[in-house]
């Protein structure tokens, strides 16, 4: 770590970093952080700096008053839209006890764990994300309205489509942050926008989704609009998605995607209040082109799952997540649920089958699904589960 501290003091002092944004994330995903100076940092890696853990969701019932920020230096982003003078360096940390042991409640352990395990059974998985937002006016005190900034369509462009210099604004940011967004357009609903990203490793993929949201909101802002990534902003108008690509392949190489998949549909059920974590997500599951089945189909209409083999390469889209999960929690499930698939070999059911099994149609039945999953309380730990399923 002594080197890593070098590279990180180093790179402080070359672009006149003056604070320092240590960022965690609740049981929610909502991103949180405490902001120190330069000369903090080194008490930082070695011994953490404290919050009080007793005030953030997933962390109220610790058994330690206070937990410990310890950064992860491969994270390190400037913010590009804080002065050049006197810069603002973003980077995300772990949480650990008194004792210096990493947290088990803490959801980026959770996930690197998951991560350990495929690795230990040879497989790695890799997540791209499509994620869907509206933009909307605010009112002349700054409030948020339900007035879209525009009332263009699918993939419209200007003048219709008011949201495209928002987009590409959206997009040079978070490049110039270190990500990789692959494309964007204007979605069907007004003031609905797409963006998406190329497929990264999971933790990677984890730290870009948080990224994103918060770079959407800050330039949203910043141009006097608001960035509503919540499941049915309007009820009478698209619900936003956030569709997961998943990639699976074995130690030799091999795609084993297609077994994965077979291991997220037998689980999908019991883990869905993680993707779906908000009572309005379930009234956009099973309305317009949202998933109500728990189904999958190669010609990417309205099922659970969309399958696509290309060069040698299949692609397994989860469609229905929202952006409210936490993408730490969310990636860790799908990972474990994937491993099984693998581990059993499972076959896919039948394609596009109408019989099939319906997804949770409320909190409350998604809950229980979950309270009662042996596998979710194997992996998420109880003060997180409470905050989900209460």
């Amino acid at each position: 770590m002594d080197e890593r501290f070098a590279e990180v003091m180093k790179y402080i002092e070359e672009e006149d970093v003056k604070f320092i944004r240590l960022a965690f994330r609740d049981a929610f995903g909502i991103q949180k952080n405490i902001s120190v100076m330069p000369g903090e940092i080194k008490k930082a890696f070695e011994d953490g700096i404290a919050i009080n853990s007793r005030n953030i969701a997933g962390l109220k019932n610790s058994p330690y008053a206070n937990l410990y920020l310890k950064p992860d230096p491969d994270t390190m982003a400037i913010l590009p839209w804080r002065p050049d003078n006197g810069k603002v360096l973003r980077m995300f940390c772990g949480l650990y006890t008194p004792d210096g042991e990493e947290y088990e409640a803490d959801t980026r352990k959770i996930l690197k764990d998951a991560i350990d395990k495929a690795k230990e059974k040879g497989i790695e998985f890799r997540f791209g994300t499509e994620a869907e937002f509206y933009l909307f006016e605010q009112d002349e005190q700054g409030n948020p309205t339900k007035n879209p900034y525009d009332h263009a369509g699918y993939m419209d462009i200007a003048p219709a489509d008011k949201c495209e210099n928002v987009r590409r604004e959206i997009s040079l940011t978070i490049e110039r942050m270190g990500l990789v967004p692959e494309r964007s357009h204007h979605e069907r609903g007004p003031g609905q926008n797409e963006i998406d990203f190329h497929y990264a490793k999971p933790l990677k993929a984890a730290d870009q989704m948080t990224t994103f949201k918060m770079v959407v909101s800050t330039i949203a802002n910043r141009y006097g609009l608001v960035a509503d990534f919540s499941p049915m902003p309007l009820t009478d108008q698209p619900g936003n998605g956030y569709h997961i690509n998943i990639f699976a392949t074995d130690s030799e190489g091999r795609d084993v995607a297609k077994y994965a998949a077979a291991g997220i549909i037998e689980k999908i059920r019991e883990i869905t209040i993680f993707l779906n974590p908000r009572e309005e997500s379930y009234s956009r599951l099973g309305n317009d082109t949202a998933p109500g089945k728990v189904n999958w189909s190669g010609e990417e209409e309205s099922e659970l799952i969309y399958i696509e083999k290309y060069k040698d390469k299949t692609r397994v889209e989860l469609r229905s997540p929202d952006a409210e999960g936490n993408p730490y929690l969310v990636y860790a499930l799908l990972i474990y649920a994937g491993l099984e698939g693998i581990e059993k070999k499972l076959e896919l059911p039948k394609e596009s089958d109408e019989t099939a099994a319906m997804l949770p149609t409320s909190k409350k039945e998604a809950a229980k699904y979950a309270s009662g999953s042996d596998f979710v309380n194997g992996i998420v730990p109880e003060g997180i589960l409470t905050e989900y399923v209460v």
